[in-house]
């Protein structure tokens, strides 16, 4: 799955599609542990989908889409006098 595909998901079709993948991940682990080892390369796609899925409805749940967080200070700002302004 892209991306931009899952960003433009609701958060409703977010936990929908979350669930399902992580049902489909249970059953291609399930079947590997039988001997079927045909869903490795589903298994780890699989793995990757669920990780994004949660990182988009993470951001969104801290406020970010994306651009990196930005430090700000608590402490008030004191602005600088100049050497005219002092005397």
């Amino acid at each position: 799955m892209e991306l931009t595909k899952i960003r433009n998901w609701s958060d409703d079709e977010l936990k929908i599609e979350e669930v399902k993948a992580s049902e489909q991940l249970f059953r291609i682990r399930f079947q590997a542990k039988l001997g079927q080892n045909e869903g490795v390369k589903k298994l780890r796609e699989l793995r990757k989908d669920i990780a994004r899925i949660k990182t988009v409805a993470r951001e969104r749940a801290i406020g970010i889409h994306g651009a990196a967080p930005v430090a700000v200070s608590a402490a008030p700002v004191k602005a600088k006098k100049t050497k005219k302004e002092a005397k």
